[in-house]
């Protein structure tokens, strides 16, 4: 018999394109080292064929339990207003394979339907107690008092072209809250048949302008001329037939271009989601084509059951009548730029916003651009809040924003964290809005359900994956420097990490690498000193051993932003600021700290030993017993290196705790590496790629070496962690807190290596991040495979070569060279500034001519 425990941390995901009603089954698989893992289920069908929703198991025969009701837990029940049940499962034994019969609940929906459910097992038990949890919903500052909505704006957008059935479907799994609002923005047909796209311009967002190229047409639009192909010049037909939807951002994925036809309205509905939002852009466009968007609406109502219109035209929303409509919604005024004209009254909307007065006469409510609630100055960084919230809430109205999106950055004061972002407005101590519109609907629930009035959690690491900084909090000030470590230590890092450098006076100093091109000013000031160190690096350098320490200290720290060249600064403002710490200094700030432990990294030992004369596992070992950390109990030491034969130096101290440095991708540790590994190291640190193995921007599978190394007692940390979406995987919906959950709550990781610990520190710090807690909503690990399962096989990147495996010759390194007798360095002169560290004119230009004159001495004898 299976054990639960065997099930309780597989994370499976389940893929079906809707089927007929036929019961289906599948095998339960060997996966990864013994474990199960339920493989995708693929179907077909296509309209006009009646369709089933089918996601879940329920296991009674091997667990005694059903371990899951349903897969859309919250929503298959209620929304659809069927059940979900498995027969179960025939008994496992001998390998057998086994077969549920599953059954499912209809769902009309008139395209191609499919959808993913991502699970781990552990966390729907959460999931089906969340009814009996005891805590308390904390107090909104939102004009009813209920947490602000989230309203998905053309679905799941951030990942799905807009406004599609994928993008739809997948807002409504459970990667969002359980009363997410769909929101469609609706164009008219030549026909007046209503569908969903965000950008009157349909060929944005499909591949319109190819199936019809000569019909693209030029209009006037709210006094601009717009040129594009618009859905007046079309009827519901011919865009159903011929036309399919595309990504219109480009840095989104674009592998389900072409799938899937537009969405109509009655689509959109048919969903049943917990709520729907229509907002009619281009009211008086489609009047003057003699269309009449109040008619739709009013019409449309009566089947379909909108709980918000919204609209930036005042005419519009004067013009419906609410009591004709079967369920009466929310009439929400929509505000453009400032500068923008509101075409009923011809007036700004900066200006009618100073009349809320006026808007309440005719709208429930406003929805508004971010920057009207937190302005974002010329330089990035946020501005004071203005008083719009409290402002509207005096009057009755609700307040929701608009504009969120994980890969749009807002402002530097977020630094990339979109979590982040949303608390701005949902969690201060001032006021929070009612509901907000994403592209990222997971992510705004995650900052609702998971992290409003949690921030102040205490800091409990108890059986947490540790927090590592990467050159401190590097990602908000320069690496290594005194105000990164300080920052690291208030964002609640676990451990600040010193990467050990040497000076040409044998000063240990630390810093990210010993060539300082990358990370301080030593480029414009030292120019002079560039070289060439093949055992190294491959480019050439200002090394760190040709500069003594006192023209180190001249130097300024540099912010290094890995992704400026895509427009993605790391806080401006503080791109020089600090100061390059000595390990002593280094040691005495960790000493003096709340921090719990720090991390050495010791790197290009045998290099600096025979060629530099610096034996640097002596200057480590004499700086640490002299802060007293060779005996110090109460924090902990963690001895980083790629070279075993450094960690084997430390292995003498039993307090500090060595780890192997595996820069390489590696794709398995066999047994035989892994009893090699554990010679030297109590843990190992890998890079991301080695856990997760990558097919171009997507995952395509967890590696097994987080479960080989942890059977052998040696801890898994993974680096470097960054906030930046352009790091994260489009599995991870562009948001680094769900990269972090992968890590944490999909494989289980030891710790995190992060450039951003307060990040890491807020997920570990929510209550999200224990998967068995009994919650209403939890942070699911992502599945490798389950965003790419639902495209189309040619549409996907080439399959990637499998990295190779690590191997012992891999690990082991042979012993250090004995550090050669340096000569006594020359000390710079007391008066000597930044500029005088550059060689005198006439001592560079010394060699050229020597070489010269030899060659005119060659040039004359051989004549």
């Amino acid at each position: 018999m299976v054990s639960f425990q065997f099930f309780s941390n597989l994370l499976y995901g389940i893929h079906f394109l809707l089927p007929l009603s036929q019961p289906v089954g599948y095998n339960v698989l060997p996966f990864l080292d013994g474990q199960l893992f339920l493989p995708f289920i693929n179907w077909s069908c296509h309209h006009p064929t009646p369709l089933m929703v089918l996601c879940g198991f329920n296991p009674t025969k091997i667990l005694n339990e059903p371990v899951l009701q349903t897969c859309l837990t919250r929503h298959s029940l209620t929304l659809y207003g069927g059940s979900l049940v498995a027969d179960g499962f025939s008994d496992l034994t001998g390998g057998a394979a086994a077969s549920p019969q599953l059954k499912g609940s209809a769902l009309p929906f008139g395209l191609t339907t499919s959808f993913s459910c991502f699970y781990s097992l552990s966390s729907v038990k959460a999931q089906r107690a969340a009814a009996s949890s005891a805590n308390p919903p904390p107090k909104w500052q939102t004009s009813s008092g209920s947490p602000p909505i989230v309203v998905a704006r053309g679905g799941f957008s951030g990942v799905f072209p807009e406004s599609s059935q994928y993008a739809y479907q997948f807002a409504m799994s459970p990667t969002t809250v359980k009363d997410v609002v769909l929101f469609c923005d609706l164009q008219l047909t030549k026909d007046s048949i209503g569908i969903c796209k965000n950008d009157l311009r349909l060929d944005n967002s499909s591949n319109i302008a190819s199936v019809f190229p000569k019909r693209g047409n030029t209009y006037k639009v709210n006094g601009q001329a717009v040129h594009g192909w618009f859905s007046v010049d079309f009827t519901a037909d011919e865009l159903f037939s011929n036309v399919t939807v595309i990504q219109d951002i480009f840095s989104r994925p674009s592998v389900f271009d072409g799938s899937m036809p537009m969405s109509t309205i009655d689509d959109f509905q048919q969903l049943k989601p917990p709520g729907l939002w229509l907002n009619v852009q281009y009211y008086t466009f489609y009047t003057e084509h003699k269309l009449d968007p109040v008619e739709y609406v009013t019409l449309a109502s009566s089947d379909i059951r909108f709980n918000y219109i919204s609209s930036p035209e005042i005419s519009f929303l004067k013009g419906l009548d609410l009591s004709s409509m079967q369920m009466q919604p929310k009439l929400i005024f929509r505000f453009l730029g400032v500068d923008d004209n509101e075409p009923t009254t011809n007036q700004k909307y900066g200006d009618l916003l100073k009349n809320l007065t006026n808007i309440k006469t005719f709208a429930s409510g406003i929805v508004v651009p971010k920057e009207y609630i937190w302005p974002v100055g010329s330089d990035g960084y946020l501005k004071a809040a203005t008083t719009l919230v409290a402002n509207a809430h005096g009057l009755g109205l609700e307040v929701y924003v608009y504009g969120f999106a994980n890969d749009m950055p807002g402002s530097y004061n977020y630094s990339y964290d979109p979590v982040s972002e949303y608390l701005q407005f949902i969690d201060n101590s001032k006021f929070s809005v009612d509901g907000v519109l994403t592209d990222f609907p997971s992510t705004a629930s995650e900052a609702i359900a998971c992290f409003a009035h949690n921030q102040k959690n205490a800091t409990a690491s108890t059986g947490q994956p540790l927090v590592i900084t990467h050159n401190g909090a590097s990602g908000v000030y320069p690496g290594c420097t005194d105000l990164a470590y300080k920052q690291a230590v208030d964002d609640g890092a676990d451990i600040i990490d010193c990467s050990v450098q040497m000076s040409k006076d044998g000063v240990a100093f630390c810093l990210d690498s010993t060539d300082l091109v990358g990370s301080t000013t030593a480029m414009p000031t030292f120019m002079s000193r560039i070289s060439s160190v093949p055992e190294i690096q491959n480019n050439t350098g200002i090394f760190s051993f040709d500069l003594t320490w006192a023209e180190v200290q001249t130097l300024k720290p540099f912010l290094f932003s890995p992704y400026s060249r895509l427009g993605l600064v790391r806080n401006p403002a503080a791109k020089n600021v600090g100061r390059i710490l000595a390990l002593p200094e280094f040691l005495a700030f960790a000493k003096g700290s709340s921090i719990p432990g720090i991390l050495i990294n010791i790197q290009n030992a045998a290099y600096l030993a025979s060629e530099k004369g610096f034996a640097v596992v002596d200057a480590v070992s004499s700086a640490l017993a002299n802060a007293s950390f060779d005996k110090d109990t109460t924090k902990r030491v963690l001895i980083q290196s790629d070279d075993t034969s450094v960690l084997s130096a430390f292995k003498k101290n039993p307090n500090y705790e060595r780890v192997l440095l595996i820069t390489e991708q590696v794709g398995d540790a066999p047994k035989r590496t892994v009893d090699e590994v554990k010679q030297f190291a109590n843990a190992v640190n890998v890079i991301r790629s080695s856990l997760m193995a990558y097919n171009g921007a997507f995952l395509s599978h967890f590696t097994d070496i987080t479960s080989k190394m942890q059977q052998a007692n040696v801890s898994v940390y993974v680096s470097v962690l960054r906030n930046e979406f352009t790091t994260v995987a489009y599995d991870f919906f562009s948001d680094p807190v769900m990269e972090i959950a992968s890590f944490v709550g999909g494989l289980g990781v030891d710790g995190l290596f992060t450039e951003f610990p307060a990040t890491a520190r807020a997920y570990l710090r929510s209550p999200c991040s224990n998967l068995d807690a009994k919650l209403p909503y939890t942070i699911l690990p992502a599945e490798p495979g389950g965003i790419t399962s639902l495209a189309a096989p040619e549409s996907l990147p080439p399959a990637q070569s499998p990295a190779p495996p690590l191997e012992p010759a891999d690990v082991v390194d042979p012993p250090l060279p004995l550090a050669k007798v340096a000569a006594t360095p020359q000390e710079a002169p007391a008066d000597e500034g930044e500029a005088s560290s550059q060689p005198p004119r006439h001592a560079v230009n010394v060699a050229p001519c020597l070489l010269l004159v030899v060659l005119s001495f060659i040039c004359l004898s051989s004549r």
